[in-house]
């Protein structure tokens, strides 16, 4: 593996959010293609789509719109369970949180379902150096934040708070860094060299909408989440050798002009395809579909392989993906301990979950079924049905008006299981 001196070409990239940067700049020859693709999976707590690069007019965000402009992004993609440490083990293990049995902050997936493989661990055992800075695993739910099975380095220090309350975590799988050289990160003005490739995303917000605030629910203002792919030849030209690809730009500089996305894709897509969608541009071996159950599966998957979305002719798409976009589904759940509002209802632990609501989502509607759930044999009774809730997207795109009592319900709940 060549030393950072070597001449091997180096692409740097650039994030601004609020009043505080990470500033990466780029240089890359045209070979470069040819090596193995390092990955830096950047995650943002909480980030709704409410971007400039999403068709919002009122925010600033330059930065992201930027990073749009050379990705493909899509406009509809959705997180499988709107809360931190179930969504992160989900996409991060390829599996859904009926798979990982995590539904709050209190559990470890190895522990109350099954050893299962992670992205990090994936590539890491394929010979890239893994590293972490900030919250990339959610305390609590992988002790020592999975440095044995996941990571060759772990930051110790708190996360870079980026303005707005928000924070970033980064995610490094390095194919060129030898496996001892040091990367310098540094807060404020983060610098991090050797990035080839590089995927943006995580939960929603809500800001009142629906009586309610922050994520925990199962509407689109919790689930539905920026996604986007820059890979360097792929969704844009290589740069020029000494070219800066992303400088820096002020979000106050009135002068500043609104960036188009690049490459976009209005397909409904779920977080859980990250895993096989990352190990295929990087030319590793997809994992395969998990197998019903999978518990006792070390390595598959159950989210779509997304790269017939990148139109790559050499690389093998998944034959488990529609091609009619009204067969698309995107699937979330969310855990409540009672009918009615408590004290503990948008944070359960295990112990006090009694209802689940499963919900999936097409480019018509919006459907919920709230079910009993028994969380000492981590099964749902569809045949108890507290509640239901179903929104079309058209007439209803803020899903304010619940048809649910003027349809017939029962019969979406074979769309219910993915």
């Amino acid at each position: 593996m060549p030393t950072p001196g070597s001449g091997r070409g180096f692409l740097w990239l650039g994030l601004v959010l609020s009043s505080v940067c990470v500033a990466l700049g780029c240089e890359m020859q045209a070979n470069s293609t040819t090596d193995a693709l390092n990955i830096l999976l950047i995650i943002v707590d909480d980030l709704r789509p409410s971007l400039g690069c999403y068709g919002d007019k009122l925010v600033r965000s330059p930065n992201i719109d930027q990073l749009a402009s050379h990705s493909l992004l899509f406009q509809n993609a959705f997180a499988q369970q709107a809360v931190c440490a179930p969504s992160r083990v989900s996409f991060l293990t390829g599996r859904r949180p009926d798979t990982t049995r995590l539904y709050d902050f209190n559990s470890y997936w190895r522990v109350h379902a099954g050893n299962f493989s992670t992205i990090p661990q994936y590539f890491k055992e394929n010979g890239y150096v893994t590293m972490s800075v900030g919250k990339v695993f959610h305390p609590g739910t992988a002790p020592c934040s999975e440095s044995g099975f996941s990571w060759f380095v772990v930051s110790e220090s708190s996360n870079p708070v980026l303005g707005m309350g928000l924070s970033l975590q980064i995610a490094l799988l390095a194919g060129r860094v030898p496996r001892y050289s040091v990367l310098p990160f540094y807060c404020g003005m983060m610098i991090i060299h050797f990035l080839s490739f590089c995927a943006f995303y995580e939960l929603g917000w809500a800001l009142g909408e629906h009586g309610e605030w922050a994520k925990y629910s199962n509407f689109d203002v919790a689930t539905h989440v920026p996604l986007m792919f820059y890979v360097p030849g792929r969704t844009a030209s290589l740069p020029e050798a000494g070219e800066k690809l992303f400088p820096y730009l002020d979000p106050f500089d009135s002068a500043s002009e609104l960036m188009e996305p690049g490459r976009q894709s209005m397909d409904l897509v779920e977080l859980v395809s990250l895993f096989p969608t990352l190990a295929g541009l990087a030319g590793l071996q997809v994992p395969p579909r998990c197998p019903v159950p999978s518990f006792h599966v070390e390595l598959c998957r159950e989210g779509k392989n997304l790269l017939k979305h990148f139109r790559f002719r050499d690389l093998e798409e998944d034959p488990y993906l529609p091609g009619n976009p009204r067969e698309l589904i995107a699937y979330s759940q969310y855990p409540r301990p009672a009918d009615f509002p408590q004290w503990n209802s948008d944070k359960p632990s295990l112990k006090d979950i009694k209802i689940m609501g499963y919900s999936i989502r097409t480019i018509d509607y919006r459907y919920t079924v709230w079910v009993g759930f028994n969380p000492d044999e981590f099964l749902a009774n569809f045949s108890d049905i507290h509640a239901g809730e179903l929104y079309f997207v058209d007439s209803d795109p803020l899903q304010d008006h619940n048809m649910y009592n003027d349809s017939q319900g029962g019969d979406l709940f074979q769309l219910l299981m993915p």
